[in-house]
């Protein structure tokens, strides 16, 4: 990747965010979340829709001026039982809904007509819809298990395309998405429906779209790592993280941005239901998607492949490269700064021999030395001796042109 922003600088290394070194605080965060979602889940359980639990349904229009209790005692004195009661309204719409348990036809068409002549609607603006007990278990049960087939089939196709950890670590994110996307609904209450369920299965396929690029650059920087011992296999997927950060946040934008118009605009402003279903579920598996991908995926992987005795072998002769390195530039920094701040040695006519034991100087040889510094050709020994006037005139004579001839003669 060219160029000079945060990106570039991301994807060549120079900058880059520890992903893969702080899971601890990832996971911790994600415990946290999915604890909140499971409370919810066991403690407030899903408002399964009509579609689901059956029953018959009764929309009308009518202002906010009914109250729910009204109603209520209506559908109870026709023959319809406990029902549930909601309000919605938008610029275009205000309409009452009215859903019971399994009625009979006879029975449905009394509820019907008692509503019709309290609240003065006309039978062309009553909508009346009928669910079997039945249909609704079949329709969960489809749900069930088109999602367990969802999973096999992805586990299957990331272990053939990359490998068995990449597959389990994948699994991981998207039973993370679930679960959050789950315990959403039961906070806020929404209403858990046929389209909830597509909305769910495409946000994990979405998820597991963002993870599987992020995979791909994990294989691409870990290919023969083995062999180079370049570095870590946590250095190499926490790299691959950062070379992809910039992708993952701009898809997402760019994909949540409409899902928000539709779930802000659409089902708040509009007030149409089904967007509503749709846009909700979407709208927090994207971002639950987007999260898992980066924080849960790749460190559950490194972690995975971490235990391989391979790649802790390989950990281990990395970190013992870098500890030598380091030690090496600590030692080279303080003989540097040694160096540096040594005074320099004074001058002198003459040289100085410095005893290492008592760090003196000998001041015979510095005399000795000075008269070398004479016309006289003198000798300095190792040690010093007595010299004759004998043996100089001896060696004099001995140095004078003709001497030898003399003697032959």
């Amino acid at each position: 990747m060219a160029g000079g922003g945060i990106a570039g600088r991301l994807y060549r290394g120079e900058v880059s965010i520890n992903f893969v070194g702080r899971q601890r605080l990832w996971y911790a965060i994600s415990g946290v979340i999915l604890l909140i979602s499971i409370a919810a889940l066991l403690i407030r359980g899903l408002n399964f829709s009509q579609e689901f639990t059956g029953g018959s349904s009764f929309t009308f229009p009518g202002s906010s001026s009914i109250s729910q209790g009204e109603i209520s005692r209506v559908v109870t004195d026709a023959g319809g039982g406990e029902s549930t009661v909601q309000y919605s309204s938008n610029a275009l719409l205000h309409q009452w809904s009215v859903q019971t348990g399994t009625l009979a036809n006879d029975v449905s068409q009394n509820v019907a007509s008692a509503l019709e002549k309290t609240f003065h609607v006309t039978p062309a603006n009553m909508q009346i819809q009928l669910v079997g007990a039945t249909w609704g278990s079949q329709i969960s049960t489809k749900a069930i298990e088109a999602l367990i087939i969802f999973m096999i089939v992805i586990v299957i196709y990331l272990s053939i395309a990359f490998e068995w950890r990449m597959a389990v670590a994948a699994f991981i994110a998207l039973l993370h998405d679930i679960l959050i996307t789950i315990g959403v609904y039961a906070l806020t209450g929404f209403s858990v429906s046929p389209t909830s369920v597509i909305g769910l299965l495409t946000i994990l396929g979405y998820s597991l779209y963002d993870t599987v690029v992020v995979f791909d650059k994990v294989r691409e920087n870990t290919a023969g790592l083995l062999t180079t011992q370049r570095s870590t296999y946590s250095d190499a997927a926490n790299l691959a993280l950062n070379q992809t950060l910039v992708r993952s946040i701009n898809t997402s934008l760019t994909a949540l941005l409409p899902v928000a118009s539709i779930l802000f605009v659409g089902a708040g402003l509009l007030g149409a239901g089904t967007l509503k279903d749709l846009a909700l579920v979407l709208f927090v598996g994207m971002l639950s998607g987007t999260y898992s991908s980066i924080f849960i995926a790749t460190p559950v992987l490194a972690d995975l492949k971490e235990r391989d005795p391979k790649y802790r072998d390989l950990a281990v002769k990395v970190n013992r490269r870098l500890a030598g390195g380091r030690r090496a530039a600590e030692t080279a920094s303080a003989t540097a700064a040694t160096a540096t701040a040594a005074p320099a040695a004074p001058a002198t006519g003459g040289t100085a021999t410095a005893d290492p034991a008592t760090d003196t100087v000998d001041e015979q040889d510095v005399d000795l030395e000075a008269a070398a510094g004479s016309d006289d050709d003198v000798t300095v020994p190792a040690a010093p001796r007595q010299i004759t006037r004998q043996q100089r005139v001896t060696g004099s004579a001995q140095r004078r042109p003709g001497a030898n001839k003399k003697k032959r003669r």
